[in-house]
């Protein structure tokens, strides 16, 4: 699967590439999704309702949070 070129990537948000990103970083699996007009404030698309660049852009947010190797940090939970 090909790669967004920078310029062209939506960021934001509850974006696809913000979308991925979160899931990412808080240690959970991907589920290719986004929100409309801002995460948990509006509509939410699931996979099934995206196109493919939209699945593309959250898989590449998703990895490149991966690649990072940040993750949030649970020890208060424990």
């Amino acid at each position: 699967m090909f790669g967004i070129r920078d310029e062209r990537l939506d960021r934001g948000h509850g974006s696809p590439y913000d979308r991925g990103s979160a899931d990412s970083y808080y240690s959970r699996t991907k589920s290719p999704h986004y929100y409309k007009e801002g995460s948990y404030t509006s509509i939410k698309v699931c996979k099934i309702d995206m196109t493919d660049v939209e699945v593309t852009a959250y898989l590449q947010g998703y990895n490149d949070q991966e690649k990072t190797g940040s993750k949030k940090e649970w020890s208060w939970y424990k």
